[in-house]
């Protein structure tokens, strides 16, 4: 659970390996000292900053940005220091603010590699200083806690070293606003913000629209200006919604003063210190040529995340701006006819025609214009699509990617992970889907509904069941692909033995941690094994013992696919499955259901918030996605294999080959 912290308030971090990020209102300086026990600075190499950007145990930025992140590793620091103190500071760059108080208060985040929130802190009550220690990681009796500072200096950087008892600190002051000064000259424009006219506006993260409408409760998606991650444009809200943190709140552009850009903070944010590649220049009034990657991020991985964010948000924004004018030139088309009919006498006769001749030419007028700016934006969208589709990494990429032919077991965990596509109704014009991601480490189950919905009312109930248990089967391989060989899992639950044909390509493979578990013993036997885990995980987690768990302990993360609940499942086993839902994946055990929802209605409302506690997804198109921030509805695609395609058998063999090499 994350610590907001305030002034004064510390925090104990229980990793050593951590980031802290910054979120800003303007581009600032970040930088990091080293103090003993006293908090004294001993010389310039106990300092870093972007002319000096590494020390052991830390690395910091090398120019000024909005947005930063700053690695640690407080193993690596040495004996000698006790604290390491995060400094911000205002540019004095032409233009740039020369005080705190003119910009948003910053926003900083201690996180750990996985991205998860150890604590945050909102520096307020800032005004006309223009440095700040933000906060500082101390040691006290062996063990390392956070602390909020928000110390701030008028006299800048210069007065902020001078006070930690760093000799010649004025001198170094003005060495980093050399460095920084350079690292500006260096930097590549990036491309101005979308206006609403462009279609840039921000919308909601398709994940977490998508979990709202599966659970009301849902936080709004990731990617907030002072999120400690950036969210995606397609994830399905996690748990109680992963949405860390808080909405992002509508910021002017700078030089306007009229309109209001809600643009995805991803793609309006200042380039990070790794330069995005910009979008092509284009002939005078024609738009730019879109790029792949042209988003914010430190790896192109993330800029296609973010770039995909954007693209969630500027669909939903111009098609939520044509719907509202649509209303309008309804409403005002009656408003005209009921004042131009209200007189009796104009009811008949040639002067009531030409009213209502005039008020339909007026609302014509408007919904055309109001379609012409839609078709505009959605072909935008769909040629940036076309250029971002082909980019994505295997983890992004539909399974008709060609990126999936070259694939390799991956060394390292991705950002996110595609879950299908959205689409709203006005973009099937174009063919314009959005990728659905979701982050990792998964924060919620999923349950893949077999029943019935208003979109496949002409599906027979057992094909609808079969393509149920082909999804689950094309995601776990998917999971499978996307993490390093022996870091991920997969345990089914088959109760009567129906899914043998279905799971055929991952028990071939060998990639299951054992066999389809059949029949009452067996559902109770997994139930048993994977609960256990989950209760010494946490218990070492909250005891602070992460080294005390069991040798024989599988570390990685757990899928649990159970199917045709809840046959096999008696009221024990129900309990289990519920508490997997709740607490499972907090510590990297996630279930998988392919289930309808009917066949459990003798359980009554206590299996309601198991329900609610997954994401649910279904085996055909369907519209049961909602976005929290604009209401849309949004059709969901689940992801599928192209027909006559082996390409899930070559992913499948690749994973096994990376298990057995490393002896799994």
């Amino acid at each position: 659970m994350t610590a907001e912290l305030v002034r004064g308030q510390n925090h104990p971090l229980n990793q050593t390996r951590l980031e802290i990020r910054v979120s800003a209102g303007a581009p600032v300086v970040a930088g990091a000292t080293l103090s003993d026990d006293e908090g004294r600075v001993h010389g310039r190499d106990w300092v870093a900053h972007p002319g000096a950007p590494a020390l052991p145990g830390l690395e910091v930025p090398r120019q000024a940005a909005a947005d930063h992140r700053l690695a640690v590793d407080l193993d690596a620091v040495p004996e000698a220091a006790h604290r390491v103190s995060v400094l911000l500071a205002l540019p004095a760059g032409p233009g740039d603010p020369d005080r705190f108080g003119a910009v948003a208060a910053p926003f900083v985040a201690v996180t750990g590699l996985d991205g998860s929130e150890v604590a945050s802190y909102t520096i307020t009550d800032l005004d006309a200083e223009s440095a700040v220690v933000a906060l500082e990681l101390y040691r006290r009796h062996g063990a390392w806690k956070v602390r909020a500072v928000g110390q701030g200096y008028a006299g800048g950087l210069g007065a902020l070293l001078t006070d930690q008892g760093l000799p010649d600190a004025r001198a170094l002051a003005g060495e980093i606003g050399e460095a920084v000064a350079r690292g500006l000259a260096r930097t590549v424009a990036s491309p101005p913000p979308r206006t609403a006219a462009s279609g840039a506006s921000a919308m909601v993260d398709a994940t977490g629209a998508a979990s709202h409408a599966a659970s009301p409760g849902t936080h709004p998606p990731d990617g907030s200006p002072r999120s400690s991650r950036p969210q995606s444009p397609a994830e399905p809200q996690s748990s109680p919604a992963p949405r860390p943190e808080h909405e992002p709140q509508p910021a002017r552009p700078s030089g306007e003063t009229g309109s209001v850009n809600y643009t995805h903070p991803g793609r309006q944010a200042p380039a990070p210190p790794v330069p995005a590649p910009t979008a092509a220049p284009a002939e005078p009034g024609q738009p730019a040529v879109p790029v792949a990657g042209d988003a914010t991020g430190w790896s192109m991985d993330e800029r296609l995340y973010n770039q995909v964010w954007g693209m969630f948000e500027d669909l939903a924004r111009c098609v939520a701006a044509y719907r509202s004018a649509v209303d309008f030139a309804d409403s005002r088309m009656e408003q005209e006819l009921d004042r131009a009919l209200s007189d009796p006498r104009s009811r008949i006769g040639g002067q009531g025609d030409a009213a209502r001749e005039a008020a339909r030419a007026k609302h014509g007028q408007l919904v055309d214009r109001a379609r012409e700016v839609l078709d505009r934006d959605l072909a935008q969208l769909a040629a940036e699509s076309t250029v971002v589709e082909p980019a994505l990494p295997p983890a992004y990429a539909g399974w008709d990617n060609p990126v999936w032919h070259a694939y390799r077991s991956p060394m390292e965990i991705p950002m996110a992970l595609r879950l299908g596509d959205l689409q709203l109704p006005e973009s099937r014009s174009v063919g314009l889907r959005i990728p659905m991601l979701v982050r990792l480490p998964l924060e919620r189950g999923m349950w893949i509904d077999s029943g019935r919905s208003g979109s496949d009312a002409l599906t027979e109930s057992d094909e609808l069941r079969r393509r149920a248990l082909r999804s689950a089967v094309e995601l776990a391989a998917r999971l499978l692909a996307v993490y390093p060989a022996g870091e991920f899992a997969v345990h089914v639950i088959d109760p009567a033995g129906s899914a043998a044909g279905a799971l055929a390509p991952l028990v071939r493979a060998g990639v299951l941690a054992a066999p389809p578990a059949a029949g009452v013993a067996g559902v109770s036997d997994v139930l048993a094994r994977l609960t256990q885990r989950v209760d010494l995980v946490h218990m070492a987690v909250h005891g602070g013992a992460a080294d005390a768990l069991p040798p024989d302990l599988d570390t990685a993360e757990q899928l649990l696919i159970v199917n045709d609940f809840p046959h096999g499942f008696d009221d024990r086993a129900v309990t289990r499955l519920r508490y997997l839902a709740d607490e499972g994946p907090a510590v990297g055990v996630h279930l998988l259901m392919v289930a309808d929802r009917e066949d459990a209605a003798e359980y009554g409302p206590v299996l309601d918030p198991l329900w609610r506690a997954l994401l649910r997804l279904t085996p055909v198109p369907d519209d049961h996605l909602a976005d929290p921030w604009v209401g849309h509805a949004w059709t969901y695609e689940p992801p599928q294999v192209p027909p006559g395609s082996r390409i899930l058998e070559q992913v499948l063999e690749e994973v096994a080959r990376a298990r057995r090499e490393q002896g799994i």
